[in-house]
């Protein structure tokens, strides 16, 4: 009998000890695979964050300044350019009275064609018309008309700053004309500026629109000193 009794605890011990054995083992898989996953989503989440910078500041930072529309800018340059027929013929007139156009220095009733042509060289085309002689110089788009005495009197000019005028604006400011001829397809519309001047507008029936201007000295076309 007590040779079966410590057979059978032997057996029990042996159970027993093959049983710790195998939670040990169990144990140490557990912690193995609890282990695995809890490492990989906080490296899939490292992974992820990036994308979540937003590309909309790349639009605002690169865009370009603000520019005027074409409407805004066609109207700051017509308003930085007006067209100021009032005052510009307003100054014709001044200019005539001291029997000069814009942008010449030779005056009617004091310079003389031989002074032009020291200055300026001999004229593109000279021609008699009327009672005296008619010097033309193209590039400077001027004309001067002197007597056989070299006095100029008559100062034309055809200067496109002058051909945008019309005669609504001319009457606008100098009020009706003295005088009005018509030679050929033009007419002619002539303010007196002062005892000795007289400031005249050519308007080619074509155009409706100034084709030249004339600063006129009348007693001097006829002054034909000997020659």
């Amino acid at each position: 009998m007590s040779v079966q009794i410590k057979f059978l605890a032997a057996s029990i011990l042996l159970t027993g000890m093959i049983g710790l054995a195998g939670c040990s083992s169990n144990n140490e898989q557990a912690n193995s695979a609890s282990a695995s996953p809890t490492t990989a989503p906080t490296e899939t989440v490292t992974a992820t964050a990036e994308p979540e910078v937003s590309p909309s500041a790349t639009p605002s930072e690169t865009a370009p300044a603000v520019t005027a529309s074409p409407m805004e800018t066609n109207k700051d340059t017509a308003n930085a350019n007006p067209q100021n027929s009032d005052k510009q013929l307003q100054e014709l007139l001044e200019l005539a009275k001291k029997g000069k156009v814009p942008g010449v220095e030779y005056a009617a009733h004091t310079g003389l064609i031989d002074e032009v042509e020291a200055d300026w060289g001999k004229p593109d085309q000279q021609e008699p018309a009327g009672k005296g002689i008619y010097a033309t110089y193209t590039d400077e788009h001027v004309v001067f008309g002197f007597n056989k005495g070299s006095l100029i009197f008559d100062v034309r000019s055809s200067d496109a700053a002058l051909q945008e005028l019309t005669l609504k604006q001319i009457e606008s400011t100098l009020g009706k004309p003295d005088d009005t001829k018509v030679n050929g397809e033009d007419k002619i519309y002539t303010y007196q500026a002062n005892d000795q001047f007289q400031l005249k507008f050519i308007i080619p029936n074509s155009t409706g629109k100034v084709g030249h201007i004339s600063v006129f000295s009348e007693q001097d076309s006829t002054n034909n000193m000997a020659g």
